[in-house]
């Protein structure tokens, strides 16, 4: 699989720049995740990279991601890729979460857009976030209301990770792409006499 290829088609069909950095955030959670567990890194790169792509074109649920999928079935990538790309829409019975990979994506999906919204309010950006204030944040149901708190809990758990395990590993991350992705925050200038 070729990174480069999949960035062409996210940008294809993707114009938002917020939803693009979803999609590296995600990708960039993956590679991490794939490193760690020893797995192939372009791959669930890839599938980090390439999980909302057809989102703008079709924001309701079966259309995204099932048109997504037959997009990347049309451009032979790999069986694994699309299924775990269908698996991460919680509502798709059809497709349920099997492998390391279509878990791994849907752990990642909505916790990094949730800590993407942690980062912006933060003078330091993503920089020193921990996992308790992302507890105490995911409490305030009218803080990035449009993440899906039970999909975040559902993905450590099927994970069978501890939540601060898996959240502060997602952080270290993103932490480390923090100038990619735009969370290196806006600290406010320090007066000087």
């Amino acid at each position: 699989m070729d990174r480069s290829e999949a960035y062409a088609l996210m940008c294809a069909y993707t114009q938002s720049d917020s939803l693009r950095r979803h999609m590296l955030a995600v990708e960039v959670a993956m590679r991490a995740y794939a490193r760690k567990l020893g797995e192939d890194e372009e791959k669930w790169g890839v599938v980090g990279l390439l999980h909302d792509f057809d989102y703008e074109q079709n924001p309701t649920v079966p259309d995204h991601p099932l048109k997504g999928a037959q997009i990347l079935a049309d451009r032979k990538y790999p069986d694994d890729v699309i299924y775990a790309i269908k698996s991460h829409v919680d509502v798709l019975p059809d497709f349920p979460r099997v492998s390391r990979l279509d878990k791994f994506l849907f752990a990642c999906d909505e916790l990094c857009g949730f800590l993407t919204a942690c980062a912006y309010v933060r003078p330091e950006g993503i920089h020193g976030l921990s996992p308790s204030s992302v507890r105490k944040k995911l409490k305030q149901k009218s803080f990035a209301a449009s993440v899906n708190r039970d999909d975040i809990l559902k993905g450590i758990e099927e994970l069978d990770l501890e939540f601060e395990t898996h959240v502060q590993f997602v952080i270290d991350a993103l932490s480390a792409q923090a100038e990619l992705l735009k969370l290196n925050g806006n600290p406010t200038p320090s007066s000087q006499d």
